[in-house]
């Protein structure tokens, strides 16, 4: 293996480097509410751009309207590089609890939200994030709106998030796939087929929780006897490790670790300078 440092993915026809940065993290706890420190929300996302960032990924109802919102002032107008991928697909309620908004109305509505508060005329991929990976009895229905907003120039591509294999490939056939985006790390590995499935067809695989779910405070891959191990061989940190291991796994990843922290920030892409041996991939790879 070499370093990805300068390795690009074409994304809707963009290039974009491996590791990009992901914004849930920057509103408040539980992804709700105002950040805790604005101004070092800012700091971040103006800090990744200045490192090499040229994919965010964000959501409207990450706050909700916080994310993008902080993107908005930190780096608008953007660099003419830069992709922001954004999603549909949810809401929140009112103590911040997360439910499906997938009629045709309110994906349309998710996307008229983006554009206004990022101030753009198109988002350049917007994923259909499905609370039911399999889909539903109304799936195309869902795909049918977007396959007419990107037709009206609202949106570059379509991606799908939290998607079964099958699911993939019934979207697949109707229409082109900008980028799938599912749950995948060191010890959640249930997406692999759907990777590789992805890798056969071109399609980048955006793996999120790449450290584990944001929503696990146990971090469970970070505390990995194998990651561990080979961090400290390799003179690395654990979550570089982590993230190094993903990037491996096939030349159609994309990262998007998030953080609302600079060190934390500067130390997740740092992992694309790490070089992962044989024995820490034969090791990794082995780890359940």
């Amino acid at each position: 293996m070499t370093s990805v440092a300068n390795e690009t993915v074409p994304l809707a026809g963009r290039p974009v480097r491996r590791i990009g940065f992901g914004a849930m993290q920057l509103p408040g706890p539980g992804v709700f509410g105002p950040p805790p420190d604005r101004e070092a929300a800012l700091a971040v996302l103006r800090r990744a751009v200045e490192l090499g960032v040229d994919h965010i990924d964000t959501a409207q109802y990450y706050g909700p309207d916080v994310a993008n919102e902080l993107i908005h002032e930190a780096l608008h107008p953007y660099p003419p590089d830069l992709v922001i991928v954004s999603k549909i697909g949810g809401k929140r309620d009112p103590q911040g609890g997360w439910h499906p908004a997938l009629s045709p109305a309110e994906l349309r509505a998710g996307v008229e939200d983006n554009l206004r508060s990022l101030e753009v005329d198109r988002v350049e991929v917007v994923n259909l994030r499905l609370f039911d990976a399999t889909g539903s009895d109304a799936f195309d229905e869902q795909l049918d709106e977007m396959i007419t907003m990107r037709d009206e120039g609202l949106i570059g591509g379509i991606g799908l998030s939290n998607v079964s294999l099958e699911a993939f490939e019934h979207a697949a056939a109707r229409t082109e796939i900008a980028c799938v985006q599912n749950a995948l790390n060191l010890v959640d590995r249930a997406a692999l087929p759907l990777l590789e499935r992805c890798r056969a067809a071109g399609v980048p695989f955006v793996p999120f929780f790449p450290l584990g779910s944001a929503f696990d405070s146990r971090k469970p891959v970070l505390e990995h006897h194998a990651v561990r191990a080979a961090a400290e061989r390799l003179d690395a940190l654990p979550s570089q490790v982590a993230i190094a291991w993903l990037l491996a796994l096939a030349p159609n990843t994309l990262l998007i670790p998030g953080t609302s922290s600079l060190q934390h920030l500067e130390e997740n892409l740092g992992a694309a300078n790490l070089v992962l041996d044989d024995e820490a991939l034969a090791s990794l790879n082995d780890a359940s």
